[in-house]
């Protein structure tokens, strides 16, 4: 496992510096907004924007991948990107930033989808389980430390900004220059909603509500932090602290899913979800450091739905239908995650900052709702039929080729060609 680690570190040390700049910039693009006193459903639009590109970039980036090669396509990505994160300091004005947000939501799909095909190319039925593993903890550990590098210069002026440009930039050197073989051209995006939800009502409804809790948490979680009076220490303790929950308990939660009806441990964990956001609503003036303990049990929780979402999916999927069922969870919660901080602006302009956290309890109870009632109409799978756990994050579509789930579905169709 080490030697395959190593012989890839290129495309793992490009994702974590390009992670380490978009941690920082989602943040900073949040509390930066709040400073200049947009209004909150306008700053909610702004946050949405880059999840809206997020979803057009997966049925633009392919093609153009496909057009002009992995590493030409990732260096005009990355040059794009660098370029809109700087535009963000030199030009303040909501509607420039929306349009800001949408275009470099489809250059960071586009980086996702140029590292992921690479991975997915390279990595064999042996290794693929283990080196997923490792990319998704990358993913959420990048996330988190991100966040603290708002303490380097703060968030008033253009610097940064900057230093979150300087992280895309640098994130193209070991792509630029990676002796590895490009891999094959990658697939667009493919979504049939009423198939996706035919298939799994609980597994499409949970990707959603995952895809709306997380998108209001990235979009509208740090002006939360700044309007309950957090320094700008506390903010990034409070945002990592909820993101470094979800990579912590991804995998036990997931463990005790694998081992029991997982329909009742997603209502166990919406459950849980739901209370602890509550709790941080609850406790964030008076006691703010039980607040981060609640914070890091929310994150824990809500950061698992999408992954248990995909699993209950697979449970009613044969093997040649995962990868496809995949994608459009995939998808279906980036859909959710664009509307997520747009509800929630909507929420908070109206019901102030510190509802946001309500937002949360409240979708999370509802999903729990949902679970009760499949529960009772729909159809049980035993534990031994039940597919595997696999920890995830929303990335790029080409991910799933390293989902070891697919294994047998990669290798039936390399056999019917």
């Amino acid at each position: 496992m080490l030697r395959t680690i190593t012989s890839i570190y290129s495309l793992l040390a490009a994702v974590a510096i390009l992670l380490l700049g978009s941690g920082l910039l989602g943040t900073v693009v949040a509390l930066r907004a709040g400073i200049e006193q947009f209004p909150t459903a306008v700053i909610g639009l702004v946050m949405a924007g880059f999840f809206l590109g997020y979803v057009l970039g997966s049925y633009l980036c392919p093609h153009i991948v496909r057009s002009f090669g992995h590493i030409r396509s990732f260096s005009a990505f990355a040059a794009i990107g660098c370029a809109t994160v700087i535009l963000h300091g030199l030009l303040i004005h909501p509607m420039v930033w929306i349009g800001l947000r949408i275009v470099t939501g489809i250059c960071m799909l586009g980086m996702y989808l140029v590292i992921e095909s690479w991975l997915s190319g390279l990595s064999t039925n042996r290794t693929r389980g283990s080196l997923f593993a490792v990319y998704m903890t990358i993913n959420l550990l990048a996330l988190g430390a991100g966040q603290f590098l708002i303490l380097v210069y703060g968030v008033t002026d253009v610097a940064p900004f900057a230093l979150s440009a300087l992280f895309f930039s640098l994130a193209l050197v070991p792509i630029a220059l990676t002796r590895m073989p490009q891999p094959t051209p990658v697939v667009a995006a493919r979504l049939g909603l009423g198939q996706l939800y035919a298939t799994s009502p609980l597994g499409a409804t949970g990707a959603l509500v995952s895809g709306l809790v997380s998108g209001g948490f990235w979009g509208m979680g740090p002006l939360f932090a700044l309007e309950a009076g957090f320094t700008e220490a506390g903010i990034a303790i409070f945002m990592s602290g909820v993101i470094f929950g979800g990579a912590l308990l991804q995998w036990p939660l997931g463990h005790l899913s694998d081992n029991h009806d997982r329909r009742m441990v997603m209502l166990g964990i919406s459950l849980a979800g739901g209370l602890a956001a509550l709790a941080v609503f609850l406790l964030v003036k008076l006691h703010p450091n039980l607040s981060f303990m609640a914070a890091v049990l929310f994150g824990g929780c809500a950061f698992s739905i999408y992954s248990l979402s995909v699993a209950h999916a697979n449970d009613h999927v044969d093997a040649n239908h995962v990868m496809e069922t995949s994608r459009g969870l995939l998808l279906l919660s980036g859909i959710g995650a664009s509307l997520g901080p747009i509800l929630a602006g909507l929420l908070m302009g109206w019901a102030g900052a510190g509802s946001l956290m309500a937002y949360f309890a409240l979708l999370l109870t509802l999903l729990a709702g949902f679970i009760w009632f499949r529960r009772k109409v729909g159809h049980q799978i035993s534990t031994e039929e039940q597919a595997d756990f696999v920890m995830m994050a929303r990335t790029s579509t080409e991910v799933l080729e390293m989902d070891p789930r697919t294994e047998e579905d990669l290798t039936d169709g390399s056999e019917s060609r």
